[in-house]
């Protein structure tokens, strides 16, 4: 067991290490459960189909788009990238 004050202690000593201090300053990675939000977030953005995501992580797809799927800092070039290609696509 480790006491939840050395985690706490470690976890906030790995935000100042790997956050920009306007990251610090949000609720990113507040919490060490928040990394099952990202890594399902991440799975979600990477186009696994969404009930193969919510069987691993014992959700309901509804609930896994309501709870799981947040918005990833700095993904906008991607998905106006995606946008762009989208749209390119359908022009004759």
């Amino acid at each position: 067991m480790i006491p939840v004050s050395s985690l706490s202690r470690v976890w906030e000593e790995a935000r100042t290490l790997g956050l920009t201090p306007e990251q610090r300053l949000s609720p990113l990675a507040g919490r060490p459960y928040d990394l099952r939000h990202s890594g399902v977030t991440v799975r979600l953005y990477a186009g696994m189909p969404p009930k193969q995501v919510a069987q691993w992580t014992g959700h309901s797809v509804k609930v896994l788009h309501k709870t799981y799927s947040q918005v990833m800092d700095g993904f906008d070039d991607t998905w106006f990238q995606r946008i762009d290609n989208v749209l390119n696509r359908q022009q004759p």
